[in-house]
């Protein structure tokens, strides 16, 4: 397309939101990779909570969570989901849609072990989403573990990674008087090939 040239040009849809999350790690004064992640639950009510997206793969967009939690349940469950990344800094944003895998191999145990030691426990002592009676429950659970687990825990079995593949990628971008640049990146099933649509903002 001749106009998509800049911050939008480039064949590869998944080199641009490196490109552009790299960018935005320079100037978000925090968590530059969060992201919005939506699903829907078994009543069709859709659902949408922040979480830290932890890899750009050749083909996929990778974030690690609690496999016994609210978006893991609603995740295998539809085995499909959304997410938007927004810059406020760069005043740009990245909409993504596809098919949703678990990653609970190899790929997960390596996470797991660069995390911090306090939060490969905390992973272990959080019953996500789960009623809590008081803040000093966790803890103590947390001291529990810590006495339990020692300083090199093991990935706890429910805890693990979600790869979404998409089907369609949008690049939008802050146009002057609210005349937005947008391109779509489509593809009818993850064997097609893109075809890349500018919209209107």
């Amino acid at each position: 397309m001749s106009d998509r040239s800049g911050i939008f040009s480039g064949d590869d849809p998944f080199e641009i939101a490196r490109t552009w999350l790299a960018e935005a790690e320079k100037t978000e004064p925090n968590d530059a990779n969060a992201i919005a992640l939506s699903t829907v639950d078994a009543e069709g009510m859709p659902n949408a909570r922040m979480v830290l997206l932890k890899d750009i793969e050749a083909g996929a967009f990778v974030f690690y969570t609690n496999y016994k939690s609210a978006k893991a349940s609603e995740l295998d469950r539809g085995e499909k989901a959304a997410f938007v990344m927004h810059w406020k800094s760069l005043r740009r944003q990245i909409r993504v849609r596809g098919d949703i895998s678990r990653e609970d191999g190899p790929q997960a145990d390596a996470y797991y072990q660069s995390r911090s030691l306090q939060s490969r426990l905390g992973a272990w002592a959080s019953h996500q989403s789960q009623p809590l009676s008081s803040r000093a429950a966790l803890m103590a659970e947390v001291a529990k573990v810590t006495a339990t687990k020692g300083p090199s825990p093991k990935r706890p079995p429910y805890w693990g990674g979600y790869r979404l593949v998409p089907t369609e990628i949008e690049f939008w971008a802050d146009g002057k008087f609210r005349l937005h640049d947008r391109f779509v990146w489509r593809r009818s099933d993850l064997a097609s090939r893109w075809s890349v649509t500018r919209i209107s903002p």
